[in-house]
């Protein structure tokens, strides 16, 4: 069977990196065939895309992700990815898509700018709350933090899955890390966590960076994790950070950065909306066994 997939790097800074992400049309495919399309196209996330027919006058655009291991309830950069060829075949400066994915349906934008198209969306709300030590302890083990000194600086926070924010010192712990995946995967699989979203201290005007571990979803680091990033957004919201732009992917030499800004919300919610830059780099064909 062939497959044409479009390669979309999502995420990027100053023009550069990016996470490469697949984009394809829906078709009939098994979800094993779909989890074999990341592998084979050479990326760590796809997006399958389809027109879904409503009453109003715009139609809603179906999203799915997955993963080599399975499918996902929602995806950030894929997210950015999907609005980015949009609009390209939309061929208009300025998009806006009515998007379904998860069981939810969202309001997504797009810009282009040059060559490229800077893409924001409504993550949904975000669940915030406290990780005790038993929980807690074996994943920052597993990090190599120890659980002593990063308890206090850990939250569960959820947007279609749960995961977990572990705030270090400043980037040059965080560029340290290396993780042993075997056990981070054991101990998140045991909290029901897609994994683990490593920060450093925003600066004064919000810029920070971080890393982001999710083996038992397949990707032991991704590149750039928009969903994680609004998670952040929404946890330091109170903290006097309206807006956050973090860096990610300078360990994978995919340097990636997401955008996020939050305003109060009905019922003392935060509303949050993030995205970044994507390049569409190719339109390939391939085959799947």
């Amino acid at each position: 069977m062939s497959l044409q997939v479009t390669i979309v790097h999502a995420c990027q800074r100053a023009g550069q990196g990016g996470s490469p992400t697949a984009v394809v049309d829906e078709m009939p495919l098994s979800d094993a065939e779909r989890c074999a399309v990341p592998v084979t196209a050479g990326t760590s996330h796809v997006a399958f895309i389809s027109t879904v027919k409503n009453d109003s006058d715009r139609p809603t655009m179906s999203l799915r992700f997955f993963t080599a291991a399975g499918e996902l309830p929602a995806c950030g950069h894929g997210t950015v990815a999907a609005l980015a060829v949009l609009a390209e075949r939309a061929g208009r400066r300025e998009y806006e898509a009515v998007l379904g994915s998860g069981g939810r349906t969202f309001l997504g934008q797009a810009t282009r700018v040059g060559a490229r198209y800077q893409a924001a969306f409504d993550p949904g709300p975000v669940d915030l709350r406290a990780i005790h030590t038993a929980g807690s302890g074996p994943i920052l083990s597993a990090l190599g933090i120890d659980p002593l000194e990063g308890l206090a600086r850990c939250r569960i926070a959820s947007v279609g899955r749960p995961r977990m924010l572990v705030e270090v010192s400043d980037r040059e712990v965080l560029a340290g890390l290396a993780p042993d995946m075997t056990r981070l995967r054991d101990a998140c699989d045991q909290l029901g966590l897609l994994g683990c979203y490593v920060y450093s201290p925003p600066t004064p005007d919000g810029r920070a960076a971080a890393r982001m571990f999710a083996p038992s979803i397949g990707v032991p680091e991704d590149v750039a994790n928009a969903n994680s990033t609004a998670c952040l957004a929404a946890h330091l919201a109170d903290h006097g950070y309206p807006s956050l732009e973090v860096d990610m992917g300078d360990s994978l030499g995919e340097p990636a950065a997401i955008t996020a800004t939050t305003r109060p919300g009905p019922e003392g919610h935060t509303l949050v909306q993030v995205g970044g830059t994507a390049t569409i780099t190719t339109i390939n064909s391939i085959s799947l066994a």
